[in-house]
C-alpha cells in the first residue's frame, strides 16, 4: 500500500497540522491528504541525507489549493520555550488531543532495517525499535 492510501486510511478527514521531519515521498503523500487551511512545520528532510543529487516535491501545488501553510525552521531557536511544551503536550497527548502513529519494528535484530526505512522516507509515523519489552 502506497503512503498516500496509508494515510488516508489513518486519517480520512484529512491532515489539519503536520510535522515534517521525512520530505520525499512522505511529503508529497502528507500534501494530498492535507485539510484545507492546514499547516506544515518543516524542521527537517532526512530523505535527503543520502541523496547524491536532490529530489523535488511532486504534490507542491496542493499547497496552492488546499491554502496550506508550511513554514521551515530550525529546533534551537525555541530551546527556551521547551519547559513550556513539556508543561503542555504530554497532557495533550494523554487527552486524545494530540495523536502520533508508531511503527514499530521489534527485536535488536530489526533495527537496522527501521533505520534504513527511517532515512529513506518509507516509515509511517515515528520510527521505533522495541528492542525488550518490560
Amino acid at each position: 500500500m502506497n503512503n498516500e492510501l496509508l494515510l488516508l486510511w489513518y486519517f480520512p478527514s484529512g491532515i489539519d497540522i503536520y510535522f515534517e521531519n521525512v520530505g520525499g515521498e512522505m511529503l508529497d503523500a502528507v500534501l494530498v491528504n492535507m485539510r484545507l487551511c492546514g499547516c506544515i512545520a518543516v524542521c527537517g528532510l532526512i530523505f535527503r541525507y543520502n541523496l547524491d543529487k536532490p529530489e523535488g516535491v511532486h504534490n507542491l501545488f496542493c499547497v496552492i489549493t488546499k491554502r496550506v501553510r508550511m513554514e521551515g525552521f530550525l529546533v534551537f531557536y525555541y530551546y527556551h520555550l521547551f519547559p513550556k511544551f513539556l508543561e503542555m503536550v504530554p497532557p495533550y497527548i494523554k487527552e486524545g488531543k494530540i495523536s502520533y502513529v508508531e511503527d514499530l519494528a521489534e527485536g535488536l535484530e530489526s533495527a537496522p532495517a527501521a533505520l534504513i526505512w527511517l532515512f529513506s522516507g518509507r516509515n509511517v509515523g515515528k520510527q521505533v525499535a522495541v528492542v525488550a519489552h518490560e
